[in-house]
């Protein structure tokens, strides 16, 4: 393994030049490739436009844009030259740039669009270091002026790679040289959490960080060099950015998109790729799709779907129950389970044939016919939607991690994925549960999940006492994470210790798994459980508002206006009874985890209000917002 990223991409250069990294749209939207060859010249390129801008090793450079084909050329150049890169989406507040471009004392800075620059501008006197800007889009006279003005000179990417080519040529081997200076250790970047629970922390991560994680992906997914990668999740994340150097480890390319599903499903017939990385939400819009889309072949494939997604479920339970991929907890006997699954098995093999002939083919062509699996991260993977691509033949895998991991701790392996699980551990990474007084736990007990490995970060940037409340002497890092694990190595995810809600009875109630299940619902988008030292606990309920006007529809209740209709007796009874139904004692919940009343909220959750960038709760943001109806639910 080479000792750093850059090296890393230059021996991709040399040994497979002409096959395509990266696949990006032009001003009509068809797709561009670019070679490992091509790609390798421009960030070379950009690495010497920045030395020439005076960037050098050890200094903070600032990129605030969303995913496109730059930032990776970008990200590459920044560390070719030994810099390390502090990386923010375009969704980011003012403030919340000027604090960490500030903190980390950049100088020099990316953004995508003269909108970015405008946010710099409006906290100049907080930013007073930064003297350089450099814009993916165009920028016209009047913002170059304003900036000017506030002694900010700003260039555009393609002026920096006319920059970088220039001196390139009369030094060709200086940025190799620069290259060859990295070492494993070296600051990559440092990325800051959404700081939803407090001040945005910033996380170090170096090239050891990332690389160590690379060789357990052979084991995670069985691609070929050439195979397509379709993006769609903001590269300033650790997760997606993980994911795409990956991608160039094992030699494939990238094609960018945009988590919109008109988008989305133009760009799979578009560039028909083999394998996809996102998070729940996008998969499960993927299937609300595909159903619709099955739904709407004929009154066969109508009333006949339900049929044959359950024989989909079955066919697959029993498929591993016989290959050995049931979690292990608590010591099953394999021969047993290869018994009890082997005979039905084979029975539904030739409804299963037929049906992946007949119903689920015309899917895996409307996402381009090559499309091998998918990987969900960033937050639980609803068992509903999990169960659904497993069905129809699209294997979706699930992997886990965090920021402070550089992401990844585990993910199911490709000829053995268990469901119900976030996967087995990487490579050379370890991990253990223990309870409240640090006592290790055996499998099958649920615990405070802590991770050791060589993924794990380097600690929190200028804030060595909060680096400590997490990361041991001993190199173990407390996730937060409440799970469990099995005999063999794999891990599942039950909760967040900071999000363990305490009733009045002094029981301890995890929300997720009760929002997961309420979320299987077709009449639910979006629920948070609440019941803080009250005497029960309640939901929040987002439903699914075209579902519930077809539903009024159909059963004449009046619709004025949709707050209305959410008003109704009998819409309310509906999802009160939908609740009961899937958070019930035969589903395996206590009676303390109950849902006890629930209030509908007509405003779907959105990122940045109700949703981080990884679309997982912002629950003290949703308690503010919502703090009347919340109220509401606990009085008698």
């Amino acid at each position: 393994m080479e000792q750093t990223l850059p090296l890393m991409l230059q021996e991709r250069a040399r040994t497979i030049p002409a096959v395509v990294a990266q696949y990006a749209k032009d001003a009509a939207g068809q797709f561009q490739p670019k070679t490992y060859r091509q790609f390798y010249d421009e960030i070379c390129n950009a690495a010497s436009g920045l030395l020439e801008l005076g960037a050098k090793r050890g200094d903070h450079i600032g990129i605030i844009s969303d995913n496109r084909h730059e930032w990776m050329v970008t990200d590459f150049a920044v560390l070719c030259i030994g810099a390390a890169d502090v990386p923010r989406g375009c969704d980011s507040m003012e403030q919340e740039i000027a604090y960490i471009l500030g903190f980390t004392e950049c100088t020099l800075c990316f953004v995508e669009n003269q909108k970015q620059i405008a946010k710099i501008l409006a906290r100049r006197g907080d930013l007073s270091l930064i003297d350089r800007i450099v814009s993916f889009d165009p920028v016209d006279e009047p913002m170059r002026l304003a900036a000017r003005n506030a002694g900010i000179g700003v260039i555009q990417f393609c002026e920096l790679l006319e920059l970088g080519k220039r001196r390139r040529s009369q030094n060709p081997p200086e940025i190799e040289t620069e290259m060859e200076k990295g070492r494993a250790e070296d600051l990559a970047t440092i990325i800051f959490t959404s700081g939803t629970t407090g001040e945005p922390k910033g996380v170090m991560l170096s090239h050891r960080n990332f690389l160590v994680q690379f060789p357990s992906f052979r084991l995670v997914f069985e691609a070929k060099t050439g195979d397509i990668w379709l993006s769609v999740l903001p590269v300033w994340h650790v997760y997606e950015r993980c994911i795409e150097y990956i991608i160039f480890y094992m030699n494939c390319g990238i094609a960018y998109s945009k988590p919109i599903s008109s988008v989305l499903l133009a760009d799979f017939q578009n560039i028909r790729p083999h394998w996809m990385i996102s998070v729940p939400r996008v998969w499960e819009s993927i299937m609300d799709w595909s159903n619709r889309h099955v739904k709407q072949r004929g009154w066969f494939f109508k009333n006949g779907f339900e049929f044959f997604m359950t024989v989909g479920i079955m066919y697959n339970f029993f498929r591993d129950l016989t290959f050995g991929r049931i979690p292990n907890f608590h010591g099953r006997v394999r021969l047993f389970d290869f018994l009890m699954g082997c005979i039905p098995l084979l029975l539904l093999c030739p409804i299963q044939g037929l049906t992946a002939l007949i119903v689920w083919r015309p899917i895996k062509k409307r996402l381009g016919g090559r499309f091998k699996a998918g990987m969900s991260g960033g937050g639980s993977l609803p068992l509903k939607v999990d169960l659904f691509f497993n069905a129809i033949g699209i294997r979706l895998q699930e992997g886990y991690g965090l920021t402070e991991a550089a992401p990844l701790i585990c993910a199911r392996h490709y000829r053995a994925p268990r469901r119900t699980t976030v996967g087995q551990l990487l490579l050379n990474t370890e991990a253990r549960i223990v309870d409240d007084t640090g006592a290790v736990l055996s499998p099958g007990h649920n615990g405070h999940l802590q991770v050791r490995g060589g993924q794990i970060m380097q600690g929190y940037y200028r804030k060595p006492e909060l680096t400590a409340r997490v990361l041991s002497a001993e190199g173990w890092l407390e996730t937060g994470d409440i799970a469990m694990m099995t005999h063999d190595t794999e891990v599942r995810i039950t909760g967040r210790a900071k999000d363990t809600i305490v009733l009045r009875g002094g029981e301890n109630v995890e929300p997720v798994p009760i929002e997961l299940k309420i979320r299987e619902s077709p009449w639910v988008a979006h629920c948070m459980v609440v019941g803080q030292d009250q005497k029960y606990i309640a939901a929040l309920i987002v439903p699914v508002q075209e579902a519930l006007m077809k539903f009024a529809e159909e059963n004449n209740i009046p619709i004025v206006d949709y707050d209305l209709l959410l008003q109704q007796p009998e819409i309310n009874e509906l999802l009160a009874n939908e609740v009961s139904r899937l958070v019930s004692a035969q589903a395996g919940f206590k009676p303390y985890e109950r849902v006890f009343k629930v209030k509908l909220i007509p405003k779907p959750f959105e990122v940045g209000e109700e949703l981080s960038g990884k679309m997982e709760l912002l629950r003290p943001k949703i308690a503010a917002k919502y703090s009347k109806e919340i109220g509401s639910l606990f009085r008698n």
